[in-house]
């Protein structure tokens, strides 16, 4: 038997070579065989011991029906997405491959928006994470051809001689194909207290920055805004942008290693906001907490955060900041 997938993977083939020889009495016997040869080929890859997609592991995804007519495939603009599956609910399974063919003609210019055609009209039962679609959520980062990104901002390759490897974000629990687990992300990102602490309210006179004068509403201020140069705001640019989607952290050697004491990149570079923020009036605890051979100095200047950021954020020179800081204040 073959699955379901499959048979809608055969009839799609099918029906692009069939579109791709339209009009041409002459040649519909060797649309007909050839069609064949593409269900057989199939069939072949398929296999009874194989009846989720064309293939299940690197040897069988080296032959598919691109390989069998590339020249079909590249005058169709079809590409194909090798995707990483695991389901720990099917018992024993081991991760593995899927691909996925995609007519780029009938799809939208990015990476995301080849997972959606492939969930609605191939597959429903793979899984990923994406919300805005516009690279402000960071829900959706993954690992596309080898580089963290997000899949939203990533445009599709058009070199239809090559597909398109997708996996979840290295070095993580996988709770589901490209879902990875960002529990342990969020617990360290908890763990620098990343909000506003700015003192007592009632110590007027130790704020770290003045008050504006409350409104009319008196009820809804109690004392207004707390106020900031605009010198002092333009330090925290290339910052406040970050959108957590730890591509950067994930990208990093050391945080792989010791990824349950080092923070990462994304977590320094938003501890390094708060202690850059002129309102913070805690910037000595910030930096006596990252005091740690593990916390912060397991960062080597391998520079891989900044390389993938999606945001085209720093993180290594916030990292170099946190350093240079505490360098100061050990000194002084």
């Amino acid at each position: 038997m073959i699955s379901t997938t499959t048979t809608t993977t055969t009839r799609f083939a099918s029906s692009l070579l069939a579109r791709s020889i339209r009009g041409s009495a002459a040649t519909a016997a060797t649309t007909t065989t050839t069609a064949s040869t593409i269900n057989n080929s199939i069939r072949i890859q398929a296999g009874p011991q194989q009846p989720r997609f064309l293939s299940t592991n690197e040897a069988a995804l080296k032959t598919d029906v691109h390989a069998v007519l590339p020249e079909v495939a590249e005058a169709q603009r079809i590409k194909y997405f090798k995707v990483y599956r695991w389901d720990p609910e099917q018992e024993n399974q081991k991760p593995y491959l899927s691909t996925y063919p995609i007519d780029l003609d009938d799809c939208g210019p990015m990476v995301l928006d080849a997972l959606l055609k492939i969930k609605n009209e191939q597959d429903p039962s793979l899984t990923f994470r994406r919300s805005c679609r516009e690279g402000i959520c960071g829900s959706c980062a993954m690992n596309i051809q080898g580089s963290n990104t997000l899949a939203c901002l990533a445009y599709i390759d058009d070199d239809c001689r090559k597909a398109t490897k997708i996996y979840p974000l290295p070095h993580m629990y996988v709770l589901k194909d490209l879902v990875p687990d960002m529990g342990n992300f969020y617990e360290q990102y908890r763990s620098i207290e990343p909000w506003l602490q700015a003192g007592d309210e009632t110590d007027v006179d130790n704020l770290p920055t003045p008050r504006a004068s409350p409104g009319p509403d008196g009820n809804t201020k109690l004392r207004g805004e707390y106020l900031q140069s605009r010198e002092d705001r333009a330090k925290l640019d290339g910052m406040y942008e970050c959108i957590l989607c730890a591509c950067c952290s994930t990208s990093c050697p050391s945080y792989w290693w010791n990824a349950d004491k080092y923070l990462g990149p994304a977590v320094l570079m938003q501890a390094y906001r708060w202690i850059e923020d002129s309102r913070d009036k805690n910037t000595a605890k910030r930096l006596g907490d990252l005091d740690d051979a593990f916390k912060l100095y397991r960062c080597h200047t391998i520079m891989n955060c900044t390389k993938v950021c999606p945001k085209h954020l720093n993180p290594g020179k916030a990292i170099a900041q946190i350093k240079k800081r505490m360098a100061h204040a050990n000194q002084s």
